[in-house]
């Protein structure tokens, strides 16, 4: 076998990169530029354009398009962009509005591969503006230009000298790609780039992103080797499955920092839940941006200020912060902004006090801020960084000094060169003063030691650092499985589908608290037990079955908040107080329509506010009221929440938003954003509720959510969660017994929607629909599924089974089994995101044991701007030659033509015979490529 094994060169891996064009390099590395409005008029757009594509030089050939000159600026010009002698990589249109869609059109039969649109007075001039708009994009289809705009300043790419900007000047070469919605604060940050000396790869005004959208230049940026981060002005999210499925994908390896307009926006108006209530827009919007790893931030300063620090210095592992100053103020500022920005300061560990005892003076703070006193020379400052760099219980550093008559801002910044880059912990300084600490700035900046004038900007840079973090770990920690028993029925999708059906049938668009419940109870919620009576008698027998004391609330198909018509009679002791309550609920609702306008009106459009009540045991309310629900948010579809529940849910807002689908590492990150989440660990002796059990609880509500488009909104007010009650042994027991739903409240999507009309979640779920069984060549029955988060530890064995040869074709080259399973590998092989990628196991659990194993794993890529993917593709060896290569490979083409892939590729290596077969069995075309050790399969289908 090892003769086979021959050393492959990196360029094997670079074959299929380097056909991986992608359509935006025609933006950013044009050879030939057409500028359409191209005039000599002072000022003029048009002459700006021309002059800065000409005057920066870009490696490329420029040609002016006026029908009206033979010439502009000396170069020769032309009436059409059809009369040019050679293919047009871009088009930089500076046209008046009307004439856009005509020009665009004329591009797409000369065959010209992209356009920046310039003008403005599109969406932003109203209906006519939208409609032309729509011409330009159906146009631009036809012939697949990529345009970017309109509306928008143009594109610089500073590296290679491209200037397609009407800018006063060019930006600074550099790593930071900038994207930006706004035109005018481009030319703002531009200046202000000078002045502060920061350099871009790119520089883009994206207009109001008509076809190239927020996702297209995410992933563009990512692939870039030139870009080290990405910053972001933002005005709207545009389409944020692509930004949300981009930024999941980029974020992990370069930062992405977002200044968002419109944070103070109000939030949306209060609906018939009390999710539509608490659910504001800008929550969304922050929510989805920790659910991607990217990192949000107040100020333009901050914006830059964080991409210069994450690409110079560690992310912290953890929010504590250790402070080393030669004053006590400064410290107590940074500490006050520290705390304020979510960060905390870390405790000194006693070895680390015993060390600081040893070399700083008697009266040193003995405490965290390090105040080392005012007379700290640079030994001193070295020798206590050196302590405060290995307490296990620090995250991170901040050096504060202030310019006092003993100190050496120069040489302590000298002295502190050796500590620029320490392992987890990143360090930041704060060289406090004017001319007298410049020196010492200057130093420690070349060293990539970050320095602020003020500590307090300093320690809200650490937290954003610390949120960031945060942020990235949340998308890749190992989720547990759900716990539901595959025997269980549970979910109970017919059921669902029948309650659902039937009320709009009726034409309803409210579920009664029965109906709620089922629908809750058919994900596996527990729910309390209710009993519908539409009359005194039918109430009492209820509550006699149920035994006493009951809860009486009305029953109505109509009103959804009960307590506010005085529907909820509670602590019902026997059947003369339940008559009674049966009594008071139904005058109580007349009274309501006889003097509420609201009622009355409501009255007249139903036959009947009041159909009975419901009866329900009065469940002793010895823990915490929550509340889980899920409202919809214009731009981001279905989202979740989470908080403190009750009658004064709306009162206190202690409440975390989130995007559906969850898992259980998502479910607790959301939980951890609330103030309740303390006391559902267990205060004051009181006992943990399960949380195990709230996790596997708020999967399986986001589950139904998810399969569930026709509810508009759903909560469940109050979920009643309860200590876990302890047996002998002192351990928990029946985990869903303390979790218990009292109240649930549904609300339909209107009857006028349609199926094509229901709104679309950001994050793409589960996709059930490629789960199917199959059989091997010798009878072993496999499942074959998208893989999942949860699959990481069998991933780990999977890899236990593969030989050195079965590596070696998967991935060009041995890799050691140590470092095929590490968590930080492993997570980008099970935390996909279904939109851009699918991978496919084959899994086979033992009827005996019950253990499952995976056999093989098959992932399809798409190529980013391209209606391509390529596919791979490994088997366990012991699984070999059962059928389950060609069958995964099948299996994958049927997917890619159900995601609308025009054409399938793959690298394989010429000694791979295995894998040809199978390629070819499939109607593969295999052709040599120009590294004779590999072979490209393609299909098109």
């Amino acid at each position: 076998m090892q003769k086979s094994l021959k050393p492959t060169s990196d360029r094997a891996f670079d074959i299929l990169q380097a056909e991986k064009l992608n359509p935006l390099d025609a933006i950013f590395a044009p050879k030939t530029v057409a500028v359409i409005g191209a005039s000599e008029t002072p000022g003029s757009v048009g002459r700006t354009l021309l002059w800065n594509l000409i005057t920066n030089p870009f490696g490329g050939t420029v040609f002016p398009v006026n029908p009206k000159r033979h010439s502009v600026l000396g170069i020769k010009a032309y009436p059409k962009i059809a009369d040019i002698p050679e293919t047009i990589d871009l088009a930089v249109i500076a046209t008046p509005a009307p004439t856009v869609p005509g020009i665009i059109a004329e591009c797409v039969a000369a065959g010209v591969k992209s356009a920046i649109v310039i003008s403005a007075g599109f969406k932003e001039a109203g209906v006519a503006g939208i409609a032309l708009e729509q011409q330009i994009l159906a146009q631009a289809r036809r012939g697949n230009i990529r345009i970017i705009g309109p509306n928008c300043l143009g594109v610089m790419s500073p590296l290679s000298g491209l200037n397609a900007t009407f800018a006063s000047a060019m930006a600074r070469p550099g790593n930071v790609g900038f994207i930006s919605q706004s035109g005018a604060l481009c030319t703002a940050i531009l200046d202000w780039s000078f002045q502060e000396n920061v350099g871009f790869s790119a520089f883009v005004s994206i207009g109001s992103m008509l076809d190239v959208g927020w996702g297209d230049l995410i992933y563009y940026l990512g692939d870039d080797p030139h870009t080290k981060s990405i910053v972001i002005y933002m005005e709207s999210i545009g389409d944020a499955r692509s930004f949300i499925s981009a930024a999941r994908e980029v974020a992990l390896t370069k930062p992405i920092i977002v200044i968002k307009a419109g944070r103070t926006e109000a939030a949306a108006k209060a609906a018939a839940s009390h999710t539509g209530a608490l659910a504001g827009s800008d929550a969304v919007l922050d929510a989805a941006f920790r659910r991607c790893g990217v990192l949000r931030v107040n100020s333009i300063s901050d914006l830059f200020d964080v991409a210069e620090v994450l690409a110079k210095q560690p992310r912290p592992k953890g929010p504590r912060l250790t402070i080393l100053t030669n004053a006590g103020g400064p410290g107590v500022l940074a500490t006050d902004a520290l705390i304020e920005a979510g960060g905390e300061l870390a405790t000194i560990s006693p070895d680390a006090i015993a060390a600081f005892d040893q070399i700083l003076p008697t009266h040193w703070s003995h405490n965290n801020p390090i105040d080392i006193l005012g007379d700290a020379d640079p030994q001193r400052y070295t020798q206590a960084l050196e302590i405060a760099a290995t307490d296990p219980n620090s995250d991170g550093l901040l050096v504060i000094l202030t310019p006092q008559a003993m100190t050496d801002p120069t040489q302590t910044a000298e002295q502190l060169k050796p500590y620029a880059q320490i392992p987890g912990k990143p360090i930041l300084a704060s060289w406090m003063g004017g001319a007298e600490v410049t020196a010492g700035e200057t130093i420690l900046n070349r060293q990539s030691i970050p320095t602020y004038r003020y500590p307090d900007t300093a320690t809200r840079i650490f937290s954003y650092m610390w949120q960031s973090s945060y942020n990235l770990r949340g998308i890749y920690e190992t989720p547990v499985l759900p716990t539901v028993d595959p025997q269980s029925g549970i979910p109970d999708r017919n059921l669902v589908a029948n309650i659902i059906a039937s009320a709009r049938q009726d034409g309803r668009t409210i579920l009664t608290e029965f109906e709620s419940k089922q629908i809750l109870a058919a994900y596996g919620i527990p729910v309390v037990e209710t009993c519908v009576a539409t009359s005194e008698d039918e109430a009492v027998k209820c509550a006699e079955s149920i035994g006493y004391p009951v809860v009486v609330k009305l029953y109505s198909h109509v009103i959804t908040h009960k307590t506010d018509v005085g529907g909820v009679q509670l602590n019902l002791r026997d059947a003369e107080a339940v008559r009674q309550a049966y009594r008071t609920i139904k005058s109580s609702v007349e009274e309501k329509i006889a003097k509420d306008p609201h009622y009355s009106a409501l009255s007249t459009q139903h036959s009947a506010l009041f159909l009975g009540v419901t009866v329900q045991p009065m469940v002793k309310t010895d823990g915490y009221e929550l509340i889980i629900g899920s409202s919809l948010d214009p731009q981001f579809g279905p989202v979740l929440l989470f908080g403190a529940g009750g009658q004064l849910v709306e009162v206190f807002q202690d409440r975390a938003i989130a995007l559906p689908p969850l898992n259980t590492t998502l479910a607790r990150r959301m939980m951890e954003h609330t103030k309740i989440y303390k006391a559902l660990k267990g205060v004051r002796g009181r006992q943990s509720v399960d949380m195990a059990a709230l996790e596997q609880l708020m999967v399986a509500f986001s589950q139904l959510v998810v399969e569930q488009p026709w509810i508009k909104e759903i909560d469940i007010n109050p979920l009643l969660a309860s200590p876990m009650a302890r047996n002998g042994n002192n351990s928990p027991h029946s985990p869903l017994s303390s979790l218990i739903a009292l109240d649930g409240r549904v609300l339909l999507q209107p009857p006028d929607i349609t199926e094509e009309q229901l709104p679309k979640l950001a994050i793409r779920p589960y996709p059930t629909q490629y789960i199917d069984n199959w059989t091997t060549k010798n009878g072993m029955s496999v499942t074959i599924r998208p893989i999942r988060p949860e699959d990481e530890p069998l991933m780990v064995q999977f890899h236990q089974t593969l030989s050195e040869e079965s590596v070696y074709f998967r991935y060009f080259h041995l890799i050691k089994l140590s470092k095929r399973i590490t968590h930080e590998r492993l997570t980008r092989i099970c935390f996909i995101d279904y939109d851009r990628e699918m991978a496919l196991v084959a899994e086979h659990q033992d009827p005996e044991t019950g253990m499952r194993q995976i056999l093989a794993v098959g992932r399809l890529s798409k190529l980013h701007g391209t209606d391509a993917a390529e596919f791979a593709m490994i088997v366990s060896d012991r699984y070999q030659c059962q059928g389950l290569g060609t069958e995964l490979v099948r299996r994958l083409l049927q997917v890619g033509r159900q995601e609308h892939i025009g054409r399938v590729t793959a690298n394989i290596l010429s000694d791979n015979y295995g894998m040809q077969r199978v390629c070819e069995k499939l109607g593969f075309h295999l052709q040599p490529t120009s590294d004779p050790t590999v072979m490209q399969a393609e299909i098109a289908l």
